[in-house]
């Protein structure tokens, strides 16, 4: 609408502008009010292109909500897999990281800070005392929507956004120039310049002078000192992208009034000491978009004349000496408030989810109901684990397809999420400080030559290490060394979970291999055997999920093989 009024008044203002220049039938002045309107028109449509990007923002911010809340969010937001570190001791096989992981069921960061913080916390387990203090925080972030609602709103997507690392590493590096010299040069110069400019039209003095004046500056730029500037300004490239995405995030965050302890430290962070982060980082944004300026074709030889990358280049320098060494503690601080909104979010959304009881007092994990968060509720079935000194092992046993898998997803995913201060889905859960360690997703791998068996006992390895950590190991081991034959198997399996009881650990280990469930005597009485099967329904095979004690009594493999056509 207000566009094609906007071409309705510049050609009845070409209308007036013939009529009033070439045809003379009234005042040139009258020219003025079809500018005007034009103008204002301008200025609305400006505002109203604004006005729909926010709404459109907001749409789908929630649509992202409602989606999470009925079940519908996977594949729609950040996977997070670059964050995902290498031979991690369970990233993989709980789904924390990819498509339809926890990190995108959980994420609503707005920046790189925001990601990284939020994955740090879904890969390592917190300290008592500060899983609390996130609980606290959730709990009062917990309703806050317009805060949310409004970082969602600030504009550009996290990937094109700013990398910390990369950002704290500019801004505290060594200082590029030991003196002022060059830019009380450059100023000289390109005063000199300007006035060469003024005096070629004005006093008819030819363009020698003029040349004279840009060769210098040429020379200058990149003789005298010039090594300097070049590392100034390529450095700036990479840490000055999307500040002003970042910038915004902050004056957001800036705004908020928080009463629980760790948020109002939080908060001093980025307003301490009379720099407010949201104005230091939008200065350096403007900076560098007015030093971009000079890549316009139609600046490119005045920024030449005035030496244009000399004066930016001290610009820069100034900014890192009167603000660097703040930006890791912004960064710090706006990363941990991103992902205790996330968390804060999750909570809202799942008002049924409690917190866990962190126990300091005994090595456990007693989950009451729990289920797997990325299973959609209608789907989910729970089941009671509880692992403690009195029973510490869990050897599950079941057909194909039952659930067992499923079972150690389900302990380890709640357990980081407890570990994490986020809410659990459970009835309750008792948890006490826990390293995680699983082997449900190892594979073989051509590039290194690995077998599939191999990869595993290199991951038995890595939790035997952390087994011996002060850390109590919570271990989750699927098919125990199938790919070995069955008495190596049982030998082997027997050996690794004794080493794990011995230094301390809780954990649960699935079998087929009925023979392994045996093993529940060698580990008396600190282990039990539980399992799960299927039914005959309607002729097909059902299940239903649920965890029921003792050795199972049947396997259903035979018969998923000859209802896939297999002759068996």
């Amino acid at each position: 609408m207000i566009s094609n009024l906007r071409l309705l008044v510049f050609l009845i203002g070409i209308a007036v502008a013939w009529a009033s220049w070439w045809m003379q039938w009234f005042a040139w002045y009258w020219v003025a009010a079809p500018v005007l309107v034009f103008a204002a028109l301008a200025v609305a449509h400006d505002a109203a292109i604004r006005s729909l990007k926010r709404a459109r923002l907001a749409i789908a911010h929630y649509d992202r909500c409602i989606a999470r809340v009925n079940d519908r969010w996977a594949g729609a937001g950040r996977r997070g897999d670059d964050l995902q570190p290498a031979n991690h001791p369970y990233a993989v096989d709980l789904d924390i990281f990819g498509a339809g992981s926890l990190f995108e069921l959980l994420c609503t960061a707005r920046t790189r800070a925001g990601e990284q913080v939020l994955a740090a916390w879904l890969t390592a387990p917190a300290a008592v005392e500060t899983v609390r203090a996130r609980q606290d925080a959730l709990a009062e972030l917990r309703d806050g929507l317009d805060l949310r609602e409004d970082l969602a709103l600030l504009g550009a997507d996290v990937d094109s956004g700013v990398l910390p690392d990369v950002l704290v590493k500019w801004a505290t590096a060594p200082q590029n120039f030991s003196s002022s010299g060059l830019r009380v040069i450059a100023v000289v110069v390109g005063a000199l310049n300007v006035l060469a400019l003024i005096a070629w039209p004005v006093f008819g003095i030819g363009p020698g002078l003029f040349m004279l004046g840009l060769i210098a500056a040429v020379l200058l730029t990149r003789f005298a000192g010039g090594a300097a500037v070049k590392r100034v300004v390529e450095a700036i490239d990479e840490p000055g992208r999307e500040l002003a995405l970042l910038a915004k995030v902050l004056a957001r965050l800036e705004q908020e009034r928080f009463e629980h302890g760790r948020l109002r430290d939080l908060h001093a962070d980025i307003t301490a000491n009379g720099a407010r982060a949201s104005v230091c980082i939008g200065r350096l944004h403007k900076l560098l978009s007015a030093f971009e300026s000079r890549n316009n074709q139609l600046f490119a030889v005045i920024a030449l004349m005035l030496m244009w990358d000399v004066h930016f280049a001290y610009a820069f320098e100034a900014w890192r000496r009167r603000y660097g060494a703040n930006v890791k503690k912004w960064l710090d601080a706006v990363g941990e408030l991103e992902a205790l909104c996330s968390l804060a979010a999750y909570h809202y959304e799942r008002p049924n989810d409690p917190f866990p009881e962190i126990v300091e007092s005994e090595t456990v994990f007693d989950g009451a109901e729990i289920g797997h968060p990325l299973i959609t509720s209608n789907k989910c079935v729970r089941n009671t684990v509880r692992l403690d000194k009195t029973t510490r092992l869990f050897i599950v046993s079941g057909s194909n397809m039952s659930g067992k898998s499923t079972l150690l997803r389900t302990v380890g995913i709640n357990a980081v999420l407890a570990l994490a201060g986020a809410p659990v889905r459970a009835t309750s859960l008792r948890v006490s400080p826990l390293a995680i360690g699983a082997t449900l997703r190892v594979q073989d791998s051509i590039q290194s030559g690995d077998s599939r068996f191999y990869a595993e006992i290199r991951r038995l390895h890595q939790l035997s290490r952390i087994a011996r950590e002060p850390l109590p190991l919570l271990f989750l081991l699927d098919e125990i060394l199938h790919g070995t034959n069955s008495h190596d198997r049982k030998i082997g399996a027997e050996a690794v979970i004794r080493s794990f009881l011995g230094a301390g650990a809780i954990g649960l280990v699935t079998t087929h291999d009925l023979a392994l469930t045996q093993a529940v005597d060698a580990f008396a009485p600190y282990a039990i055997n539980v399992h799960f099967e299927d039914h005959i329904e309607d002729g097909k095979l059902a299940f239903d999920y649920t965890m029921r004690p003792g050795v199972v009594q049947k396997s259903n493999a035979l018969e998923l093989m000859r209802r896939i056509g297999l002759d068996v």
